[in-house]
């Protein structure tokens, strides 16, 4: 199945994953390249094809006008978090597959997106046939209602399986009772939350609640008995069939793929297609991060200058042989060892080429292959600004064909050195598994190169590394090269009288004869390095022949290794520090550094003393605040005069649609922004922001970025020394800092390692972290959260909320963005700012109970009525994007 017809079932993962200097055009234009059956229609190219796809898909899912901005990612400015989840979508979508699974696809995105993404694959499955699988978090109903089919886990048991519109009732009959204006899909899941699941009167001792008892009640149900039939019936109706599906299935694919694609191959471009697309992203690439493409030529500039200027105008004479070694050795060492940075960028780039190898876009080794194409002139460039500073400045032999033999050997040595650092990166399965066997090859090169230990002092038992040292070769040139067929005058004499006569005198220098003022370059290197100027293009064979080889075994490790693991979430605490609960089960008591999925942020039970909070009285209010930013030389508004204030003891809710200028909004408020002109005013009751703004502030970021060796305690205590004042005591800040992980329930954590997702803390935990380490500043003025509920499911974003709404009732001031709230969720906030495309407000004001301050706004304006079933937050965004409303 995946060798033959890997690209007919892709996976959508929940973290987006592209390359952030590529613009969306150019990223989807790649999918679509390898992707697009290579069946012509008639009176069109393949290539208009593509370009209409990429055109089409663009349009459905909100990204025209992303044509030409980057994807960007934590680090790289880019289009917005909900845009880039469309990115995702949509390459996806390119690779036109039957059988498609996504993982909470919907993260980061507004309601009005959510519900346009399923529409497209409900209409995907209707027209093409496409069999979608898709788990999503915090569904609202209208997109509940467009699936056909309903599945849900209980701590990996599954309890009920079949059709979406029965799902409601089943758990209704088993017990349960779903609030009113719960939707569907929140009920679904609030079944599995023993805090959260009502049971119907009368039902209290009936229902099930175990997840084993859960499992029982599943597999005696009658929808469990026809779930069975179904599935022995098309059982049968395959058997039947015998090969006749998979000979259709196979023809199929034969018919998408290229002329001279191998008949079984997944794949639907050819082999040269696929490194021409990639040779094109690679140059994409290296045309949109100038910066990262120019800075090894400038450090190499800069490293050649300085070494240049130790070894300035090395003398042509007896006095120079220990600086001219010096200088060739380190100009070698430099040119290889500046290629150990290749491991850290092929790591960084494994999860995207890993993805594109699932959606069977391209072999993982015509993307390497493409990599080596695009380095020849980067490494040349690179090489030549070094080498010309270098082998001037420090005055080696001039001689056109001796610069030229200098240039060829550092440039060979660059290549091949970075041929052998991306086959280890390519043969490990961690980047730090990497950077160790990188650090003791680097060891080996450097003491086995011939230069810090000479040939004749090496130990036999050791020896042996040199002939497997490629440096160690192109030293050996570098020194013949210098030296051969030379004579240098000697600088010093033994014994040092004069005049010397007849053949008792010699020069003090290795390599000279009694009697000669001089000394011999090849007789010099002859005993003092045992080489020779015989070796010089023999060794040039071997570097070649060490290129080649290191090149073919990474293609081959590129394609066959694979970082990718399939293992359960772990949750990894400081040895010794594991909660008790842990060691007490016996399972657990084997690894005491290993948690359990069951250790859970317990948010819902916080007994925090939130009176330790800073009292807070200031009010901060924005006026008129406008944000204009150059993009490619034309002027770009991101927010257009918008207003509102914040007061202790209120939540307010910042929404709107993705790319509306939300997190622009929040940086801007918060003076995090570092590029563009802001203008309007900002106030804290009424005086002008002062320096210390920011310090009173405290800035919840949409990504949680934390040290992944640090414990969740470490982490807050951290911030609490490093944030708040002097004057504060150790004991004091540390005192605050376990009220901060009391008042998140964060007890059962506190000693876990933050780590990788996976093998850390999970999405909820690293979210209560971010808001942690904010909290632990003592902010006395505002909390900004950027999409605090993103990625979550509906009890965790319940959870986080509820907490804020905790906050804001101690007096605390909230700002906080927010994607797809709930009817229950968006009755938390008190305010709501919301922004439409463009940075233009919409509303600001109260929400009301039950929401009827913001209803009735929206309707005396001239929008339809909300249904007394709707989400306020839905219908809201429904009616500004309402063509007949002003």
């Amino acid at each position: 199945m995946t060798k033959e017809f890997k690209g007919e079932v892709v996976y959508n993962q929940e973290v987006d994953k592209h390359f952030p200097h590529l613009t969306v055009g150019q990223t989807l234009e790649h999918a679509a390249a390898l992707r697009v059956p290579n069946v012509p229609l008639e009176g069109r190219s393949r290539k208009e094809m593509i370009q209409h796809m990429v055109q089409v898909i663009m349009a459905v899912y909100g990204l025209s006008h992303t044509y030409n901005t980057k994807v960007g990612n934590d680090f790289v400015r880019g289009v917005s978090g909900g845009e880039r989840k469309r990115v995702s979508i949509a390459e996806m979508a390119l690779a036109c597959s039957p059988i498609s699974a996504w993982d909470n696809s919907t993260r980061g995105l507004d309601s009005a997106s959510a519900l346009q993404f399923v529409k497209s694959l409900r209409q995907s499955s209707n027209i093409m046939n496409i069999t979608h699988a898709v788990a999503i978090y915090q569904a609202s109903q209208s997109i509940y209602d467009l699936f056909d089919r309903a599945m849900v886990l209980y701590e990996g048991r599954q309890i009920f399986y079949g059709p979406a519109s029965r799902a409601k009732a089943y758990f209704e009959d088993m017990g349960w009772e779903c609030p009113s204006r719960q939707t569907t899909g929140d009920f679904l899941t609030s079944v599995t939350n023993p805090i959260e699941r009502i049971a119907r009167a009368g039902f209290e001792s009936k229902v099930p609640r175990t997840p084993d008892e859960f499992e029982a009640y599943w597999q005696a149900s009658p929808e469990y008995l026809n779930l069975r039939q179904e599935m022995d019936d098309a059982e049968a109706k395959l058997a039947n069939d015998g090969n006749s599906g998979l000979t259709m299935l196979r023809a199929a694919k034969r018919f998408q793929q290229g002329k001279f694609a191998r008949k079984k191959s997944p794949y639907v471009a050819t082999i040269g297609t696929q490194i021409k697309m990639n040779l094109i992203r690679a140059v994409n690439r290296a045309w949109n991060d100038k910066a990262s493409t120019l800075a090894p030529i400038a450090t190499n500039v800069i490293m050649a200058l300085i070494i240049g200027s130790v070894f300035y105008n090395t003398p042509e004479a007896t006095a120079g042989f220990g600086s001219a070694g010096a200088v060739l050795f380190f100009a070698i060492l430099l040119s290889a060892l500046g290629a150990i940075a290749e491991i850290a960028s092929l790591y960084a780039q494994r999860p995207i080429i890993e993805k594109h190898k699932s959606y069977a876009f391209y072999h993982p080794w015509t993307e390497a292959m493409a990599g080596f194409v695009m380095d020849i002139p980067i490494k040349f460039c690179v090489t030549v600004a070094f080498d010309i500073v270098i082998y001037f400045m420090a005055g080696l032999r001039l001689g056109a064909g001796n610069f030229f033999i200098f240039l060829l050997v550092t440039y060979m040595v660059t290549f091949t050195m970075a041929a052998v650092f991306r086959t280890m990166a390519a043969l490990t399965k961690t980047l730090s598994q990497a950077m160790a066997l990188a650090g003791v090859l680097v060891l080996a090169i450097i003491n086995y190169t011939g230069y810090s230990l000479p040939v004749p002092y090496m130990h036999p038992w050791f020896s042996w590394i040199r002939y497997i040292n490629p440096i160690q070769y192109a030293f050996e040139m570098l020194i013949a090269n210098q030296f051969h067929g030379r004579n240098f005058t000697c600088s010093a004499i033994i014994p040092a009288y004069s005049p010397p006569r007849g053949d008792s005198w010699i020069c003090s220098s290795t390599g000279a004869a009694a009697g000669q003022d001089y000394v011999n370059g090849d007789a010099y290197i002859a005993a003092a390095y045992e080489y020779t100027h015989a070796h010089m293009w023999r060794n040039l064979g071997i570097l070649f022949a060490f290129l080649v080889a290191f090149i073919i075994m990474y293609l081959f490790a590129v394609e066959l290794n694979s970082s990718t693991t399939s293992t359960a979430e772990s949750l990894v605490f400081r040895r010794g520090h594991a909660p008790s609960y842990l060691l007490a089960d016996q399972t657990n008591a084997k690894d005491e550094e290993s948690g359990e999925k069951t250790v859970k942020a317990a948010t819902d039970a916080n007994t925090g003393n939130l009176d330790l909070l800073p009292a807070q009285k200031d009010i901060f209010s924005w006026h008129n605040v406008v944000y204009d930013i150059e993009i490619k030389g034309e002027p770009r508004r991101l927010l257009d005069h918008v207003s509102g204030w914040v007061k202790p003891g209120t939540l307010t809710a910042l929404m709107g649609s993705s790319g509306a200028g939300k997190t622009t909004l929040l940086d801007a408020l918060a003076q995090r922004t570092t590029m563009g002109v802001i203008t309007g005013d900002m106030f804290v009751n009424g005086r002008s922001l002062d320096p210390s703004f920011q310090r009173k502030t405290g800035y919840v970021q949409q990504q949680d970025l934390h040290l992944e060796t640090s414990t969740v305690r470490e982490s807050l205590r951290f911030s609490a020394m490093l944030r708040q004042p002097k004057s504060v005591s150790k004991k004091e800040k540390y005192d605050y800092v376990e009220n901060v992980i009391e008042m998140l329930g964060m007890q059962d954590f506190a000693e876990a390692i933050v780590g990788v997702p996976g093998q850390g803390l999970n999405v909820e935990q690293r979210k209560l972290l971010t808001i942690g380490v904010e909290l632990a500043a003592r902010p006395k003025l505002l909390l900004f959260l950027d999409e605090p509920t993103s990625g979550l499911d509906s009890q965790s974003s319940w959870a986080i909320c509820a907490f804020l709404r905790k906050l804001a009732d101690h007096g605390q001031a909230v700002l906080c963005t927010i994607h797809q709230p709930s009817a229950v969720l968006f009755q938390q906030f008190d305010r709501l700012l919301f922004l439409k495309k463009g940075g233009q407000m919409v509303y600001f004001g109260q929400v009301g109970k039950n929401s009827r301050i913001l209803l009735d706004y929206f309707e005396h304006k001239g929008a339809r009525k909300c249904g007394d079933d709707e989400n306020p937050a839905e219908y809201m965004l429904e009616v500004v994007t309402d063509p007949n409303v002003d």
